[in-house]
């Protein structure tokens, strides 16, 4: 019989910066969260925001196992500067068949080492958000979120020879190799990118496709 894990349940290993911001925002989202540090202050200070927090060792398998963690559908571990604690904990979870488990890297390094131990998912928040940063610094993108296949997405301002034309008119996939997906004016409701959906000076794109493509369209504007 297979086992059952609850996937809107939420196991936050690690509540510096980037595991607490996540745990707060999956509380947010109406998930139930239990938050565990090794840190008993830093617990402390957690105890009245998420649904269970404790202080533990989570690089010990018999630990996560009493605190039934094998139960919870995904784990996500934001261990900072600790290596070995990260990697352990990745190891012990992956042994105890938590089934989706997300881990945050300091680096390509230990992000081999986390997907080798068993992570399904590795992220690089300061490398992620640095490139973020940049794209935002250039004032050509408004917002960019890039994935891990070399997609993007990104809401730019419209350039100048799409206004005053719908959609159809501007033909911007055929010659940009971008889709446009949606129009946002101001004061105005998004609105799903049509062929006849028109363009006026001020309207943002959301504009998705491949990341290189995506920032030359954007570099237009």
């Amino acid at each position: 019989m297979a086992e059952k894990h609850n996937d809107n349940n939420v196991v936050v290993i690690g509540l510096g910066r980037f595991g607490g911001a996540v745990a707060e925002s999956l509380v947010r989202l109406g998930h139930d969260v239990l938050g565990i540090d090794a840190d008993a202050e830093l617990v402390q200070s957690w105890s009245d925001r998420l649904t269970h927090v404790v202080q533990a060792d989570t690089t010990n398998g018999e630990t996560l196992r009493r605190l039934g963690v094998q139960d919870f559908g995904r784990a996500v571990v934001g261990i900072g500067t600790d290596l070995e604690a990260s990697v352990l904990t990745v190891l012990a979870l992956n042994e105890l068949g938590v089934p989706d488990i997300w881990a945050k890297a300091l680096g390509p390094k230990h992000g081999r080492i986390l997907e080798r131990t068993g992570a399904h998912h590795v992220v690089y928040p300061e490398a992620a958000m640095g490139e973020r940063v940049a794209h935002l610094v250039t004032g050509r993108m408004i917002d960019f979120i890039e994935f891990d296949d070399g997609f993007a997405i990104v809401k730019t301002r419209t350039p100048r020879e799409a206004v005053g034309k719908t959609l159809g008119e501007c033909a911007l996939r055929s010659k940009y190799g971008v889709t446009v997906v949606g129009v946002k004016r101001k004061r105005q409701d998004f609105t799903y990118a049509q062929a006849d959906t028109p363009i006026v000076e001020g309207d943002l794109l959301i504009v998705c496709g491949p990341t290189k493509l995506v920032e030359a369209f954007a570099g237009m504007t």
